[in-house]
């Protein structure tokens, strides 16, 4: 099987405090899986935000 390597891309990243407007302990105003406190907010390429978890944060990306 061919193998791909994810393009270079750059994005902004907040990791979530807690502080920001939360439903039932989760922040839910993104549009996609709820957020807990300590996963990464991440605005993507297109401009839409989406959580990560650190775990997977920390395998995915690096400060630039």
């Amino acid at each position: 099987m061919p193998k791909f390597r994810k393009k270079p891309v750059e994005v902004e990243a907040v990791q979530f405090d807690g502080s920001w407007p939360i439903v039932n302990g989760l922040l839910t105003t993104l549009g996609y899986d709820p957020a807990m406190p300590g996963d990464w907010i991440i605005r993507g390429v297109e401009g839409d935000l989406y959580p990560c978890k650190p775990d997977i944060f920390e395998q995915t990306y690096e400060a630039v």
